[in-house]
């Protein structure tokens, strides 16, 4: 049986800060009730992945950014066709954009949690900035997929912000 949410962690365990998506779904499956929710982690996107989004009510997305201000971002993804789709880092909005067009449906409500970070060489450990931010997003994660899956797709803002507070 498909869960009606995806969350889908992506990034390198050995490359430091890029290790920020997989950690966030590891802190999930910890301390969520995963009933609902379907935990997906992989080094990247790929076309391939347009399938595991068929059936889904919700997707939200993690990874790490190294743009933005804050500790982390959640943002609602639109289908964008772009050129990550031949790169090797597949952009969320380009993978939105190969669902609809192999499927020829309209991809489910996605959203990206980006995670400021900011070192990415081989072997190292999270920077100490970037392990506070997890911890934040971890906090909002969880109490993110708390919350009916109706106001997060509604984006209710006041609810959002409410768990944004930390």
């Amino acid at each position: 049986m498909i869960k009606p949410i995806l969350l889908f962690g992506y990034g390198n365990l050995s490359r430091g800060d890029d290790a920020v998506g997989p950690l966030v779904l590891d802190y999930l499956e910890r301390r969520v009730d995963a009933a609902r929710i379907e935990f997906l982690t992989d080094f990247q996107l790929q076309i391939e992945h347009a399938l595991d989004l068929q059936g889904r009510e919700l997707v939200i997305f993690v990874d790490a950014s190294v743009t933005g201000d804050d500790a982390f971002a959640f943002t609602r993804l639109k289908p964008c066709r772009d050129n990550s789709y031949t790169s090797h880092a597949m952009s969320p909005s380009a993978l939105l954009q190969v669902f609809e067009t192999v499927t020829g449906q309209t991809p489910p409500p996605s959203f990206l949690l980006s995670i400021k970070t900011e070192s990415f060489e081989l072997g190292e450990d999270l920077s100490a900035s970037a392990a506070e931010n997890l911890q934040h997003a971890c906090d909002f994660a969880e109490r993110l997929v708390a919350m009916p899956i109706s106001d997060i797709i509604a984006g209710n803002r006041m609810l959002l912000e409410s768990i944004t507070e930390f």
